[in-house]
């Protein structure tokens, strides 16, 4: 029988292959590169879109609910939130962290000549995800309550968010958002949530104002031919590129941008490149594989008869669904300029590799909610009935 899960699965792969195709294109140099088959087949990108497929497919035969059985601390939700927050500390020792482009956001990955890397934030994501959905079926009835309920997740947010707003805002941004958004569809009171929301902005402003990078793609927002060939020059060549494609684009490898004009062209612009290539149809085509995956994996959600399955859903959905949204409404510059990849299609090991591993966990959800629920779940679920 075909179920929401397979679905999701081949909604991954067809993301991941138009990710293979278009970065590839993308990438392609005056002089070098093409997209011969035996480029494109021993490139180190099919290699983690491999390795992504595969996470997937392990993550998805795991019943994540059975975590609901380990008691805290022994459980390893504990010690994968602990991983985390190691990892986002070593991204800030010298020598230990890698700075591409200003940023210190990876940690290699063995040698420094194998080019290998791992971005801790990424982790953070979902590390985020699965702790909130625990605590919130676990503290269900304790929610409510701003020192025992509402605190404890929050300063588990504000820590991991602290620890990467500094050399990358658009993903701290991100994770507070979705983990203030499943606190409140968890049933924390609102007004807990105002009350906090002050700090946060206000710490977001004043790293925006501290930073005269960021402060200038604010101005840049508001006029970027103010300074054309400066910080004005990223959102122009964007919304050239995406002009010259029109309705059916330039053809596949024909892009004119990505030779020289279009910075980010296989990363946070790759969708510019689709763009000017496939046109409005491949604008089209890419939004439509989102909306698929997004609307399986509501489908998966609504089936959860748990909290803690309907919590995780959720995350998954918001923390993709926002990715994918904010990145494109940078490429269009809707909103100013940040670096924020779109999921499972810009360049970037360690952002396939985990995005594909929490479609996994839709997966695992789908294919166990016919399965009877933990006790701890069942229990709650109990209680919140009555």
């Amino acid at each position: 029988m075909l179920r929401a899960s397979h679905l999701l699965q081949l909604a991954v792969v067809a993301l991941l292959g138009m990710a293979l195709v278009m970065v590839h294109s993308a990438g392609m140099r005056i002089g070098r590169g093409s997209l011969e088959a035996t480029v494109f087949l021993e490139s180190r990108h099919t290699i983690y879109a491999t390795l992504a497929i595969a996470a997937m497919l392990i993550v998805g035969q795991f019943n994540v609910r059975r975590l609901l059985d380990w008691p805290w601390p022994a459980n390893p939700l504990f010690w994968f939130v602990f991983l985390t927050i190691g990892l986002l500390v070593a991204t800030a020792v010298p020598g230990v962290g890698i700075t591409v482009n200003g940023a210190t956001r990876w940690i290699p990955l063995g040698p420094r000549q194998w080019g290998l890397s791992f971005q801790p934030s990424e982790l953070a994501k979902w590390a985020v995800v699965l702790s909130l959905a625990y605590w919130c079926a676990r503290r269900g009835s304790h929610l409510r309550s701003f020192r025992s309920g509402f605190l404890p997740p929050v300063l588990l947010i504000s820590v991991i968010c602290g620890l990467i707003i500094v050399e990358d805002l658009g993903t701290a941004a991100l994770i507070g958002l979705v983990g203030f958004s499943l606190l409140l569809a968890g049933g924390v009171r609102w007004w807990h949530a105002l009350v906090v929301m002050p700090a946060g902005l206000a710490v977001g402003a004043m790293v925006i104002v501290s930073s005269p990078y960021r402060w200038a793609r604010l101005v840049a927002f508001a006029d970027p031919w103010s300074d054309s060939e400066g910080i004005g020059y990223h959102p122009i060549q964007s919304m050239l590129a995406i002009v010259q494609g029109g309705l059916a684009g330039r053809g596949l490898g024909n892009g004119v941008q990505k030779f020289g004009y279009l910075p980010e062209d296989t990363t946070d612009f790759l969708f510019a490149v689709i763009c000017e290539e496939l046109g409005l149809a491949g604008a089209v085509l890419v939004v439509s594989l989102y909306l698929g995956l997004l609307g399986l994996g509501l489908v998966v959600l609504r089936a959860c008869r748990d909290v803690f399955g309907r919590m995780i859903a959720l995350g998954v959905l918001l923390t993709i669904g926002c990715q994918a949204f904010i990145n494109i409404a940078v490429v269009t510059v809707v909103v100013p300029t940040k670096g924020i990849a779109l999921p499972l299609l810009s360049a970037g090991g360690t952002g396939w590799l985990f995005t594909a591993a929490a479609v996994g966990l839709l997966v695992s959800l789908d294919e166990s909610n016919d399965a009877p629920l933990p006790a701890t779940e069942s229990l709650a679920c109990g209680v919140s009935d009555a």
